[in-house]
């Protein structure tokens, strides 16, 4: 970072945390960091060189020995007390999400809460490693299994939970015994270094964790550097693909979240006041910035659409939309300028396609304000070849599909190249269990259009929103952060005599 720079950001300039200490970096790269319900500089994020990544790298590899041999009972004192400090600064924690991330308090205390879950679930690791034990599988022979830690391994976080998504990753990570590189998203940082901070007023070694920060320099010294073994990611499907094609070609075990396109069915038989409220709810929160929001309504039948949009149209006319310190508001701003311009773009496509522009986000009274605003937009008749439709906008933007018959609804969601989170709204439990089986998306909602799962579940789309085998936190986060080892022993009292040349059985 220049001077001139230095002098202008020095109340808040965000640099690397390496083996527990505030590191500068030594690219001279950074970029500016924004507050979106003003539109003005809030603060600087420097960016690290290759080397830079090395260093943390190198303090989580010097931490390792001593970590990964730390009883996991022991671990998770840390962790609890981490937990406890985290319920101690959740207005805190909150309100560095707001500031650069522009969502509203309520919304970043409930980002803070899901997190926290999380760190709760992996209290428990000493029950969540335990292995497997068989006696006499052969004559005098047993096997048990145990799960292992990996090594330095790192995360690659996006802009639209900087508080939320790094604890879904680390805390599990440390807890089962490895050591974490946190790359947070460069747009947001604070969040994730204030509470990096907390980890460490809870007593963890130094070069446990390690946040460094940057851009596509930075992503790739992660994805290419020898000692990391393992690498979580969430963020575009563009970038997932490019960090999991990446990182496993160098032979690293990788899981990366993408994104999505959440379709939610609206049945005939189902609640319309409450169905409209869902769809509102999880459209417009965050902004829409979120890779589960419902960006997709599809209502059933034409009676159905009808009613459906009605009720939308009244709603997305009155959202409130304003700044993180307005408690009335229902949506913030979007994160830049320039995703806002971007998201304009895609309602002039959608509108240039042939799809009716209901509610213009363009137009709201909020938008000509100073700072990232953008009003909720509300498109009918789209079709599925249209790009609005295909493409993920991540924004306040919802299209509504309407589809003549419940079987041509489910096939509208199978044949979506996305396949994240969906949702159908209904009274009827014989057409709710048969949507779950037949949908082809990962995570499924049975009238709740966000269906997160708990921190005891875990975390995962199918087909272009998921590149890996395992999903994110809960049990599958715990497979992910470790590897098995199976050990089969014999200790009789006489080996017995000759050489054995068949393999082996348990005769």
């Amino acid at each position: 970072m220049s001077a001139p720079q230095r002098a202008v950001h020095q109340g808040k300039v965000v640099v690397n945390l390496v083996a527990g200490q505030r590191t500068p970096t030594t690219s001279g790269r950074g970029a500016p960091l924004f507050d979106p319900a003003t539109g003005q500089e809030s603060g600087w994020v420097e960016f690290s060189s290759t080397a830079d990544v090395a260093k943390a790298v190198a303090a989580a590899s010097a931490a390792y020995p001593a970590w990964s041999e730390t009883p996991p009972a022991k671990r998770a004192n840390y962790l609890f007390r981490f937990k406890a400090l985290l319920d101690q600064h959740r207005e805190d924690v909150a309100r560095h999400i707001s500031a650069e991330h522009g969502k509203t308090h309520a919304d970043a205390l409930g980002e803070v809460a899901r997190g926290i879950e999380v760190v709760d679930f992996v209290c428990g690791i000493p029950h969540l490693l335990k292995g497997d034990f068989s006696r006499n599988v052969g004559p005098n022979i047993d096997t048990y299994s145990d799960r292992e830690p990996l090594g330095v391994v790192a995360g690659i976080t996006p802009f639209n939970f900087p508080g939320m998504v790094p604890l879904w990753m680390y805390p599990v990570a440390i807890a089962c015994g490895n050591t974490f590189v946190l790359k947070p998203s460069e747009r947001d940082p604070s969040a994730a270094m204030f509470v990096a901070g907390l980890l460490h007023e809870a007593g963890l070694p130094p070069g446990v964790l390690n946040v460094v920060h940057g851009d596509k320099e930075a992503v790739d010294a992660i994805l290419l550097h020898p000692d990391i073994r393992a690498v979580s990611f969430v963020g575009s499907t563009p970038v997932a693909e490019h960090v999991y094609t990446t990182g496993s070609k160098a032979g690293k075990r990788v899981q990366a979240l993408g994104g999505a396109k959440n379709h939610m069915l609206v049945l005939p038989d189902a609640d319309m006041d409450q169905a409209a409220d869902a769809l509102m709810g999880a459209a417009y929160g965050s902004a829409g910035e979120r890779c589960m929001a419902v960006s997709v309504a599809v209502p059933v039948g034409k009676e159905t659409a009808d009613k459906l949009v009605e009720a939308l149209e009244r709603r997305a006319s009155s959202l409130k939309i304003g700044p993180s310190t307005d408690p009335e508001a229902d949506m913030g701003p979007v994160i830049t300028e320039q995703h806002r311009q971007k998201i304009a773009s895609y309602i002039e496509k959608g509108v240039a396609e042939g799809a009716k522009l209901l509610v213009d986000g363009r137009k709201a009274a909020v938008a000509r304000q100073k700072g990232f605003f953008l009003g909720a937009s509300l498109f009918d008749h789209v079709r599925k070849d249209m790009t609005i439709y295909r493409e993920e906008i991540f924004g306040p933007v919802l299209c509504v599909v309407r589809a003549g018959n419940y079987d041509e609804a489910v096939d509208l969601v199978n044949e979506h190249h996305y396949g994240n989170g969906v949702a159908v709204f209904t009274r009827n439990g014989d057409a709710a269990r048969d949507f779950a089986k037949r949908v082809q998306v990962g995570m499924v909602g049975v009238n709740v259009p966000i269906p997160v799962p708990v921190a005891f579940h875990s975390f995962g789309g199918w087909k272009g929103s998921l590149f890996g085998s395992h999903a994110i936190y809960g049990p599958e986060g715990v497979h992910f952060y470790t590897r098995l080892k199976t050990v089969t022993s014999r200790w009789p009292t006489s080996i017995g005599t000759g050489a054995e040349y068949v393999f082996p059985t348990h005769k």
